[in-house]
C-alpha cells in the first residue's frame, strides 16, 4: 500500500494526535507550520490524521518548530518507528519510554467503550485509595511520584462527566473484582460504593459477570477494551475501532476489521451472560456491606 500505509494504523494515529496537539499549543496554524517546515499543508494534514508514516528526522523537525520538550520529542520519534503487520505491541522500555502512556491519547479521543475486566476495577472507575494501592504494588517509585500518578488517574476520570461528547461505556466486571479486598476491607468497600455511583451516570452501563455464568467468553479472551471514535459529517468513523489489551510487559493494539469483529462477538456474549444492570448494582451494595460499609 502506498505512502507507508501498511501495518497497524495505531502508531500513526497516535503520533498524528500528539503532533496536532503540539502544534495547537504552539499556536501555529497548519499553514504556518507548513511554511516553517517547507512542506505542503496537505502533508501536515495527512500526518495529523494518521494517514501517512513519518521518519524520526521529520518528527524531530516538527517538534523543534513546535517547541516540544526533549523527553516528549524522543517519545514521538520512537512512536514514528513503531509499525508492525499484525497489530502493534508497545513494549515498555523499548524505543518508546515506559513513562509515555500511548493509551491515554486513544482514551481521550474515544466516543464509546466496550470493556471487559477480569481482575481489577478499570482506572476510570477507581477511587484514589484503590488506585494508590495498585500503583504502590506495581511500581518501585517514591511517594511523590506515586501521588503524581494517582492525580493523573483521577484527572482522566473527568471524561466520564465532561460537558461535551462524554463517551458511552458498556462495562462488564468479573465477580472476582468485587470480592478481592484490594488495600483491605475499607478501601474495597469504598471502591464498591464508587461503582454504585458510576452506575448512575447516564453514559455508563455496568454489569457483573457472576460466577454462576460459568465458562463465558471472558474467561477465554481475558480482559480487553474496544474503543470506537466519533463520526464525521459523512457518517463515517473518524478513526477505525481499536482493541486494547493491557499486558504486564507491554500493550497490544489491534485494529484490523476481522480482529475487531472477533472481539465484538466475544463482548456481546460476555454481556449477555452477565447480570443485568439492576442486579449488578444490587450486588455492589451487598458486597460492600460484607466488607463493612
Amino acid at each position: 500500500m502506498a505512502d507507508g500505509m501498511s501495518g497497524s494504523t495505531v502508531p500513526r494515529r497516535q503520533l498524528g494526535r500528539y503532533l496536532r496537539d503540539a502544534r495547537g499549543k504552539a499556536r501555529l496554524t497548519v499553514k504556518a507550520a507548513a511554511e516553517a517546515l517547507e512542506w505542503s499543508e496537505a502533508k501536515i494534514w495527512r500526518i495529523e490524521t494518521g494517514q501517512t508514516s513519518l521518519r524520526s528526522l521529520d518528527v524531530e523537525a516538527m517538534c523543534r518548530i513546535y517547541g516540544v520538550d526533549p523527553d516528549m520529542t524522543e517519545a514521538l520519534k520512537g512512536l514514528a518507528k513503531e509499525t508492525k503487520t499484525r497489530g502493534w505491541w508497545h513494549a515498555y522500555g523499548d524505543v518508546i519510554p515506559g513513562g509515555f502512556d500511548v493509551y491515554i491519547g486513544l482514551e481521550g479521543a474515544a466516543s464509546a467503550f466496550q470493556w471487559y475486566e477480569s481482575e481489577l476495577v478499570p482506572g476510570l472507575f477507581q477511587t484514589a485509595d484503590y488506585a494508590r494501592t495498585l500503583i504502590m504494588a506495581d511500581n518501585d517509585v517514591d511517594a511523590e511520584e506515586i501521588e503524581r500518578r494517582v492525580r493523573l488517574r483521577m484527572e482522566r476520570q473527568a471524561l466520564l462527566t465532561r460537558v461535551t461528547a462524554s463517551p458511552e461505556l458498556r462495562v462488564v466486571l468479573n465477580e472476582a473484582i468485587l470480592r478481592r479486598p484490594v488495600g483491605g476491607a475499607a478501601i474495597q468497600a469504598g471502591q464498591l460504593n464508587r461503582l454504585v455511583e458510576v452506575a448512575e451516570l447516564p453514559n455508563v452501563t455496568l454489569r457483573v459477570a457472576h460466577f454462576t455464568a460459568g465458562l463465558h467468553h471472558g474467561v477465554m479472551s481475558g480482559p480487553f477494551v474496544i474503543l470506537r471514535f466519533p463520526m464525521n459529517g459523512d457518517g463515517k468513523e473518524t478513526e477505525p475501532p481499536t482493541v486494547y489489551v493491557d499486558g504486564f510487559t507491554g500493550d497490544l493494539y489491534l485494529d484490523k476489521p476481522q480482529e475487531i469483529e472477533r472481539y465484538d462477538r466475544a463482548f456481546e456474549r460476555i454481556w449477555e451472560a452477565s447480570l443485568n444492570e439492576a442486579d449488578s448494582k444490587k450486588m455492589f451494595i451487598e458486597v460492600a456491606r460484607e466488607f463493612g460499609s
